[in-house]
Formats: structure tokens, sequence, C-alpha cells
């Protein structure tokens, strides 16, 4: 009888899972590695640490128990099992950061030179990053017609796989017990599962236009379940497909169309393996970025005394997730008020997202840097003060992560430093000591800014 490993990296979920569903043909040992050295340069961040590790305690329990979790090499404890428990097959779904490919390249050759058939498949993108081409043979530098004339014409995502009704385990007792959770989240398949469900019934309406607003339920907030693999790209996709008819045409092409977003980075993380640590405008190199130690505290604590911009950063804190459009805010006035070098963002936020994912967060930091594929035009800068106004009318979101703030009248709520002293005194706030005053002026650190990006001229 065929005896075969599933190894378990970014797909931990039963359903719609390739790798599972072909070993499932005899008898099956799931397996999780905590590996690093496969990570480079980009190991496990402290949020996602957390996220992955009450994953892998649901999946475990999803696979009654008898998922092996070891820390270690992956090639070594791979021989090791494969000798133990006379192994004859590996299977793995692939990941496609450029450590894992050159790792996994490595791993799959050494276990063939051993006699043990290995074979990966594509469980977590749509469209393999090598297979979409432009007319020329080559990759496309700009989304829309990366995803309109190269993933849209191409052929379609493939089917969901079906779940292996009945799955015959090899024993084996593991080294290592993962008991966690994540507050205000069901870490689970089941729960990936009931948030797209939710999405669909209360977001999905709507999104085009609603998603932009952070106190509203029309983020499918899936982006931690998709990167962790506990729902696939193919179930969301085909499912949304199935609602043609009973959900505004406009809503299911924006909610497809960030699924392409998500695409498109991986193609760029691919086709460019420096994307997370290089400008890929080479331009930037040259860039003056400053180095304000005070001013990167400020933005990280939440303090900048930019209200919507200390509310995305303290949602940030506080839930190991932040609203998309806040993500964008946040990045903007880090990178031209602050004008503090991407870099730092992005290690931030890898280290405070429970969906941090090396190509979304390193593409999305050099998109609004202006220093990325299709990126944001140098002189495109989000006003956060107007970006709350139009995005938090209300101020629900800045008043639920800014409370001190909360008897501020709505129309000084975005700019309290411009409220009148007998205002603030009223609202119980002393401008320096219950909430910040601006770390930077707005219109100053935008029009510095301004001139050092035009300085860089348009040479790449």
């Amino acid at each position: 009888m065929k005896r075969s490993i599933v190894l378990f990296r970014q797909d931990l979920r039963l359903s719609d899972n390739p790798a599972l569903a072909c070993a499932s043909e005899g008898q099956v040992l799931p397996v999780y590695i905590k590996d690093t050295q496969s990570l480079g340069d980009w190991p496990i961040g402290h949020q996602s640490e957390q996220w992955l590790n009450a994953a892998l305690d649901s999946l475990n329990h999803d696979l009654d128990g008898h998922l092996y979790i070891e820390t270690g090499d992956t090639l070594a404890i791979l021989n090791k099992l494969c000798k133990s428990h006379n192994i004859t097959h590996i299977y793995w779904n692939r990941c496609y950061e450029p450590s894992r490919i050159q790792y996994d390249k490595l791993l799959k050759q050494s276990l063939q030179d051993r006699g043990i058939v290995v074979e990966s498949f594509n469980g977590s993108l749509l469209w393999e990053p090598w297979t979409i081409l432009n007319q020329q043979g080559e990759s496309y530098k700009v989304f829309t017609p990366f995803y309109r004339k190269g993933c849209l014409m191409s052929t379609p995502p493939r089917e969901v796989v079906e779940i292996a009704t009945t799955l015959q385990f090899i024993k084996v007792t593991s080294t290592e017990q993962v008991h966690a959770s994540v507050a205000n989240w069901d870490v689970s398949e089941s729960g990936a599962l009931k948030q797209f469900q939710d999405f669909i019934a209360h977001g999905l309406n709507g999104y085009k236009t609603l998603r932009d607003f952070p106190s509203k339920p029309n983020t499918s907030r899936l982006s931690p379940y998709l990167h962790w693999g506990m729902i696939s790209p193919h179930t969301m996709w085909h499912k949304a497909k199935e609602l043609t008819g009973l959900i505004p045409d406009k809503d299911i092409d924006h909610f497809l169309s960030e699924l392409g977003w998500r695409e498109f980075s991986y193609y760029q993380l691919y086709h460019h393996p420096t994307l997370p640590d290089e400008n890929w405008q080479k331009k930037f190199d040259h860039f003056k970025w400053e180095n304000n130690p005070q001013h990167l505290k400020a933005w990280q604590e939440g303090n900048t005394g930019i209200p919507i911009v200390d509310a995305a950063m303290r949602e940030l804190s506080q839930t190991g997730y932040m609203h998309n459009r806040m993500r964008m805010v946040t990045a903007s006035f880090l990178i031209k008020n602050l004008l503090i070098d991407w870099r730092e963002g992005e290690k931030w936020f890898w280290d405070h997202l429970y969906d941090a994912d090396l190509a979304s967060n390193s593409a999305s930091w050099q998109w609004v840097a202006g220093c990325g594929f299709d990126a944001a035009p140098y002189f495109r800068i989000f006003n956060p003060i107007l970006q709350g106004k139009k995005f938090d009318p209300e101020g629900l979101y800045v008043i639920q992560y800014v409370p001190e703030l909360k008897n501020l009248p709505l129309k000084y709520l975005f700019t309290p430093w411009e409220a009148p002293l007998e205002v603030l005194a009223e609202a119980g706030i002393t401008l320096g000591i219950e909430y910040p005053k601006p770390i930077v002026d707005l219109s100053e650190s935008r029009n510095e800014a301004l001139a050092r990006f035009k300085a860089l001229g348009d040479g790449k």
C-alpha cells in the first residue's frame, strides 16, 4: 500500500487541498515542520506565529489528532520519517516566496535521489505566475492588463478539489503539541468558511463602494485565512461567480479583482524576488529618507496626533489586523509625511499582522511609496484629514480606537489641534497630555515630500 507524507505549509485545510487529495489513496502521515531555514530573511512574525499555532491546533483537531509537528530542518526530518515509516510518496502544495522556491527545489531533488516519489501542486494561487505573460512573452508590469488581458483571458482557475471523505492515517506521536487561540477570531477551517459566508450574506452587496469604510461590514476580513490557506482562493472565486444575478455585477467583479491584486503581488514577487528589500524603480535608491526614531515610534504606537492614523495603528496593535483603506492611509503618512523609508513600515506590519504575507506586504508598501510596479504616482499623497472625514464620516472608527477623543465634537474629531481651547477643555483634552499634538505639519511635510520625490526625475 502507498504510504505518503503530506507536508502542510500555507495550506492548513482539508477542503480543496490537492496534495491531501492525491495522498488519500493510501495511508497518510500529515506533517507540519517549523523550519526557519526555508524562510530566508523573513521568519514568521510574532502575530503570525500566534495565528499559525492556533491554526495548527485546529488542523490537528480536524485530522483527529494525527498531525505530526516538529521543529527543525525539513529535509532531515522528512528523511527520518521516510526511513522509520517506509514512506514511498511525499506531496505538498507549492509556496511562492523566493527562499521557499529555492529550498523546495533542493528538497524535491534530495528526496527523489532517495527513491521517494515527490509531487507538488497549486493550492494557493488562481494562476501560476509563470503562465501569465504578455504578447512579447514577458511578465506584466501593470495590474489592469495583467488581470484583464493576462489572467481573465487565460485558462480559468481550476475547479475546487473535493475533500477526502476517509483518510487512513499512519500513527506517529508528534514531538510537539500546540494549543493556542487568537482573541476575537475563530482560527479554524470552519471559521474561515463561516467568515466567507457571513461576508457574502452581509458584505458583498455594496462591496465596491462600502469596502472603503472601516466601520462597515463590507470587507471580507479573510486575509489571514487566505494567507495560511484555511480557505482557498479557488473556493472563493467559484462561489462568487455562482452569485452572478443575485449580487450586483460591479460588486462581484470588484471582489474578484481584489483576489486578482493578491495574484499580482505573488506574480511580482515571483518574477522579481528582491521585491521585499529593494526598490523596483532603482531611481528611488537615491531618495533621501529621514532617520527619526521618535517619529517612527510615534507612528508605531498610534501617537502621531493625527486621529485617523492613530486609530488605524492602534487597531493593528490591539487586533493584529488593519482595514485595507487604513493601511494605505498609515503607509502614506509614514512615507510621505514623515519621509521614513517604506521598509520600516513593511517590517512593522510583518511583525504585527495576523495576515502578514511577504508578497502582498512588500508589493503594497512599494505601491504606496511609488517605487514599485504600477505604483501610485509620487504626487498621490493621502490627506489623512480628508480620508477620515470621507470614510469615517460619523467618527465611529476613530472613537473606537482613540477613545480619549470621544467627547470632542465631530467637527474637530479629525483635527483636534484646530479646536478652540474651551472646546478641548469641555472634552477633557489638553493637547500634549491626554492626546498628542501633531508630530508634523501635514501641509509642510507634504510639500517637502513632493519636492524630494520630484527631484528624483523620471529615470528608472
